[in-house]
């Protein structure tokens, strides 16, 4: 009887512990949910304890299953690592990548620079997923997070794409109906659309300005999830917005939005985030190198 630990059935055991299901599992990788579970339950054996919680709805790790997770992440780390560094040797890029961004940067701006790379390098395969929420790159299993706003993570590596602030704007219909504000303060009685969005606190507006950093709570006559339908409104003259320079640099320029308080803005660097050395897998080392080649020459005039 076999029982040694397969290299496959470990990458499985990650993928039906990530979605959480052995059905999803089996459709994107072309296998019958029956040979999941048996796979599964033959790793158990080999392993001597259970893995999951099974019934007829969902499927959930034991606690024996989550500390199994966390070594056999490690070990499917340096497998990929090991693959890297003979992929180095060849010089050709190659195997999976996992890529995470928020919803509107990622339509707007990283699924083409996305494309490019897939042109360049056609033995890259890359699952992108578009999530309005701050993901957990070494839970969830992502290799590259692209994140406007930084990374507070210190355990996280980090490499600079692009400069960007949000700034505050408005339809000249708007500011001709309701007037400028002078102060941030003023912001208070406009009328202000907000976005709920990855790092965003709902309502409040961090600004750096002359005298520091202020703080100012709105309260919105408008809110969605997703900043295009946000840059949408604002454009309709609904209101006071804030949005990145990459999203609305374009309308600045052309006169369709003015900035407000042009003194005042938010922070908001275009960075790739990512759990290990770029050193350890060329993948990822290209991926990261062109993006940040890729960012360099379409940043928003006044940046970079």
């Amino acid at each position: 009887m076999n029982n040694q630990i397969a290299i496959k059935d470990l990458a499985l055991f990650a993928e039906v512990a990530r979605a959480s299901g052995f059905a999803e599992v089996a459709r994107v990788q072309g296998m019958s949910p029956a040979f999941v579970s048996k796979r599964i339950a033959e790793l158990e054996r080999v392993l001597r304890i259970r893995l999951f919680h099974r019934s007829t709805r969902s499927v959930s790790l034991t606690r024996e299953g989550e500390a199994a997770l966390q070594r056999a992440r490690r070990i499917l780390d340096e497998v990929a690592q090991l693959s890297d560094a003979a992929a180095s040797a060849r010089e050709t890029p190659r195997g999976l990548l996992r890529i995470s961004s928020s919803a509107g940067f990622g339509r707007t701006h990283l699924a083409s620079a996305l494309s490019e790379l897939v042109r360049r390098h056609p033995l890259l395969d890359l699952q992108l997923e578009l999530l309005d929420r701050t993901v957990d790159l070494i839970g969830e299993g992502f290799d590259l997070d692209v994140r406007v706003g930084g990374t507070r993570e210190g355990s996280l590596f980090a490499q600079l794409l692009a400069r960007n602030q949000r700034v505050l704007c408005a339809a000249p219909s708007y500011l001709a109906a309701h007037g400028h504000p002078r102060c941030p303060e003023d912001l208070v009685d406009h009328r202000c659309i907000v976005t709920r969005e990855r790092d965003h606190s709902f309502g409040v507006w961090r600004l750096s300005g002359p005298r520091g950093a202020r703080m100012v709570k709105v309260t919105p006559c408008l809110s969605c999830n997703n900043g295009e339908v946000v840059r949408h409104w604002g454009l309709e003259g609904h209101g006071v917005i804030l949005r990145s320079t990459w999203d609305v640099g374009e309308d600045l320029g052309a006169g369709r939005l003015i900035r407000v308080l042009p003194d005042y803005f938010q922070e908001a660097d275009i960075a790739a985030i990512y759990p290990y050395r770029l050193e350890g897998s060329s993948r990822l080392r290209v991926c990261v190198e062109f993006l940040k080649d890729w960012f360099a020459v379409r940043a928003p005039n006044g940046f970079l």
